[in-house]
C-alpha cells in the first residue's frame, strides 16, 4: 500500500534520478484528477531543487480521449506552449492516454526543443525498484541496440501464433529507458525500458497474435488473442473474439491506420504485466498500427492513431546474424 513516505521517495526518484532536475529549471507537470496528489508530490521535490514546477490538470481531455479514441489528442494551446517552454515535462496521469499522447506534434516539438519528457507509470508509492534495476534494464537496451546495428530484418514468434518478419533497414533505434536525456522521445518510467524502431512501412509480413495489452479498446489485457494478418506492411485482416471486433470498430475509416508503424521490445525485469507497462517487460514484443512519423526516426506513416498490441513470451531473432534477443520470453543476449 502506498504511504506518504513511499510516495515521497518515489517523487525523489523521478525528479532527482530519472529527470535530474536542476536549479532554475521550468518543469511542466501534466496530470488528471486521479493523479493530482502525485503531481503535487513531484512538484514539491522539484521546488526543493529550486526549480519552477507548474501543474496543469488536463482531466477533461484525458477523460474524453479515453472514452473516444478519435477525440483529439493534441493539447490545447496553453498546454502546448507550456510544454515548449519547459526544461522537463513530467506526465502523471492515465498511462494509456499518456502512451497515445506521445504521438502528438507537441511532444515531437518538445523533443526537438531539447526537453526531457516522460510519463510516470501507475503504482507510485508501491514500486519495488531501485537504481540498480534501472541501470540493468538500460544496459540490456544498449546491448540489444549494439546487436541490431546494421540489421535489416527480425523475426518474431510467439505461443499464441505470432510469426512475423519486420524490416528495420536504415531505421535508427529509440532508446526508451528511465534515465532521461534531453531530446529523447517520450516514454514511461521508472519500471519500463524498451528499444523501439519505425518499421519499414511496406515490408512487414506474417501473423501478429496480440495476447497481452492492446491500446484503444478499453481493456488492460485481451480476453483472447487478436490476430493481425499483415501483407506488404499493412494489416489486411483482423480476427478473434470480442476484442478483435472492438479494434475493428476503433480503426474503421481512419486513414493509414492499417500500416505497421512500430516494432519494439522490452528490456526491463520490473515492468509489470496487465497494463500498458508490460510493453517494457523482457520477453514482450509490441507492434503498433498507425503513426510512426511523429515519434520514430525515419518513420513515414502519418495517422491520427497509434495503437500498440503486445505479443507476450516472444522469441525475437535478428535474421541477418542469427542472434536471438529473446527465446521463449527469456533474455538471450
Amino acid at each position: 500500500m502506498a504511504t506518504a513516505e513511499k510516495i515521497r521517495q518515489h517523487a525523489e526518484l523521478i525528479v532527482n534520478t530519472c529527470f535530474t532536475v536542476e536549479k532554475g529549471d521550468v518543469v511542466t507537470i501534466i496530470t488528471d484528477d486521479k493523479h493530482e496528489h502525485l503531481a503535487h508530490a513531484i512538484a514539491e521535490v522539484a521546488t526543493e531543487r529550486e526549480a519552477w514546477p507548474v501543474i496543469m490538470n488536463n482531466e477533461m481531455q484525458v477523460r474524453r480521449g479515453l472514452a473516444d479514441t478519435l477525440f483529439p489528442m493534441a493539447p490545447p494551446k496553453n498546454l502546448h506552449e507550456a510544454m515548449l517552454a519547459a526544461d522537463e515535462i513530467i506526465i502523471v496521469c492515465n498511462l494509456e492516454w499518456a502512451n497515445r499522447f506521445a504521438h502528438v506534434d507537441a511532444v515531437k516539438e518538445s523533443c526537438a526543443n531539447n526537453v526531457k519528457i516522460a510519463s510516470v507509470e501507475p503504482g507510485m508509492g508501491e514500486w519495488d525498484i531501485v537504481l540498480d534495476d534501472i541501470l540493468i534494464s538500460t544496459e540490456r537496451a544498449v546491448k540489444a541496440m549494439e546487436a541490431l546495428k546494421g540489421a535489416t530484418q527480425c523475426r518474431v514468434t510467439g505461443p499464441s501464433g505470432t510469426d512475423v518478419i519486420v524490416n528495420i533497414e536504415g531505421r535508427p533505434p529509440l532508446q526508451v529507458t528511465p534515465l532521461r536525456q534531453r531530446g529523447w522521445m517520450m516514454g514511461p518510467l521508472p519500471l519500463w525500458a524498451e528499444v523501439a524502431y519505425a518499421a519499414v512501412e511496406d515490408k512487414t509480413e506474417g501473423i501478429i497474435a496480440v495476447d497481452g495489452n492492446m491500446l484503444g479498446i478499453g481493456v488492460d489485457v485481451v480476453s483472447s488473442p487478436i490476430f493481425w494478418t499483415v501483407r506488404n506492411g499493412k494489416v489486411v485482416k483482423i480476427e478473434g473474439g470480442e476484442d478483435a471486433k472492438r479494434l475493428e470498430k476503433v480503426i474503421e475509416g481512419v486513414p493509414n491506420v492499417e500500416v505497421i508503424g512500430e516494432f519494439a521490445f522490452g528490456t526491463s525485469h520490473k515492468a509489470p504485466l496487465g497494463s500498458p507497462s508490460e510493453k517494457g517487460r523482457i520477453g514482450n514484443v509490441h507492434f503498433a498500427m498507425g503513426d510512426n512519423k511523429n515519434a520514430y526516426p525515419g518513420g513515414q506513416n502519418v495517422c491520427r492513431l497509434h495503437l500498440d498490441g503486445v505479443v507476450r513470451n516472444a522469441t525475437l531473432q535478428i535474421l541477418d546474424t542469427g542472434v536471438y534477443i529473446f527465446r521463449d520470453g527469456q533474455w538471450a543476449l
